[in-house]
């Protein structure tokens, strides 16, 4: 079969062609937010990363300590480097949410069940595999609907990423029917290539997290930082890192910009890679509904009134009172004005993934990032976002 690649396209004296540029700036962007792209439900963003797969491997390389891998049908973008402190899955349905504890044990369990095939099997024998590795890892498996839905969006998710399709009826049905069945085709090459070499060699979180620190004060992993984290904060390096990243700013923003089209905002307290497009992550800010705009009014509330750090209990007083003021705009509000404990929660949850922030115990610290969200700063930049 001829290879669809072409040869390097030509390249003038101040690099590649705008139309060159900017196809490698979408497949970077793409790798970026997908790390995984299956040929058969993305053929367009597939065949721009193969054509340019020679220069995305030496960006990703020699500027982020990533590898790119491109088979026949599949690219994989292993990012090496970091391990970013929250970005968890995310479920393959509309209202895309954070992947829970359980949901992560029957992924792991599932991806255990086939590595090594058959390729097609039906989703009763899936399961026994399933329950034979959990007995093996000492994991209980229990028939109530909370573990069987908790299989289904795994399953969802792998076959989201083309690590196995449905060829005959849904696994959907799982999830309320403990005796439907369905059919899979399995990819075990893909299955194989879903976990990071560091997380296949270390056994536990802490073995974890010490192996993405191995690459600490180099460039690529401090790069890699800006890239993968929504803030890097003075305090996250050490003296002489924040000193060189510093003096490294000018250079950083021009990879950044040309690979991705990223700018670097930078502070006294910090730097942050902010996406114009706003497209280039998992989770927004601010965030629209009504825990976004929760959000947005807990921060302002606590930068008027110049409290900080404040305690759980107080933050739960203050949403309380805002679900309470804003019942009658919706019937969202009104429903969750019930329970402004959960709210709170909700909320607390998106402040962290954004690393505006920082819950220790029952007290919360609102970090520098923040202020930027404050209802003064939104109407200074011309926009209540």
């Amino acid at each position: 079969m001829a290879d669809d690649r072409p040869h390097r396209g030509p390249v003038g004296r101040d690099g590649p062609r705008p139309e060159t540029a900017l196809d490698l700036r979408a497949a970077a962007r793409h790798l970026v937010a997908h790390p995984m792209v299956a040929a058969e439900t993305d053929p367009e963003t597939f065949r721009l990363i193969r054509r340019h797969e020679p220069q995305l491997d030496r960006w990703f390389t020699q500027r982020f300590g990533y590898r790119l891998q491109v088979g026949t049908d599949t690219a994989r973008l292993f990012k090496s480097s970091t391990v970013a402190t929250r970005r968890p899955l995310r479920t393959a349905t509309a209202a895309s949410r954070p992947f829970t504890q359980r949901e992560y044990t029957m992924l792991a369990l599932a991806l255990a069940a086939v590595a090594a095939g058959p390729e097609v099997v039906s989703l009763r024998d899936l399961i026994e595999e399933i329950r034979s590795v959990a007995a093996d890892a000492n994991v209980s498996l229990s028939e109530e609907p909370s573990d069987r839905r908790a299989l289904v969006t795994a399953l969802r998710w792998m076959i989201g990423c083309g690590a196995a399709t449905e060829m005959h009826a849904r696994i959907d049905s799982y999830a309320s029917d403990g005796s439907a069945d369905a059919v899979l085709r399995v990819r075990p090459d893909r299955v194989a290539m879903i976990a990071l070499p560091v997380l296949a060699r270390a056994e536990t979180p802490e073995q974890l997290l010490d192996r993405s620190e191995q690459r600490r004060a180099s460039r690529p992993w401090m790069r890699s930082l800006l890239l993968e984290e929504p803030v890097v904060y003075r305090t996250d390096l050490s003296s002489a890192e924040w000193t060189e990243l510093r003096r490294r700013l000018g250079e950083e923003s021009a990879i950044l910009d040309e690979m991705f089209g990223m700018v670097i905002e930078a502070r006294a307290e910090g730097l942050a890679a902010i996406d114009p497009d706003g497209d280039l992550t998992d989770s927004r800010f601010p965030a629209g509904g009504t825990v976004g705009q929760a959000a947005l009014l807990l921060i302002d509330r606590l930068v008027a009134a110049d409290r900080n750090p404040v305690e759980r209990h107080a933050l739960v007083t203050i949403v309380a009172d805002l679900a309470e003021a804003h019942r009658v705009e919706s019937r969202h509000w009104a429903q969750i004005a019930e329970d402004p404990v959960r709210l709170t929660d909700e909320v607390l949850e998106l402040l962290q993934d954004h690393r505006l922030v920082q819950v220790g115990g029952e007290s919360v610290e609102l970090l520098p990032a923040a202020w930027r969200y404050a209802v003064e700063v939104r109407i200074e930049q011309g926009s209540l976002l």
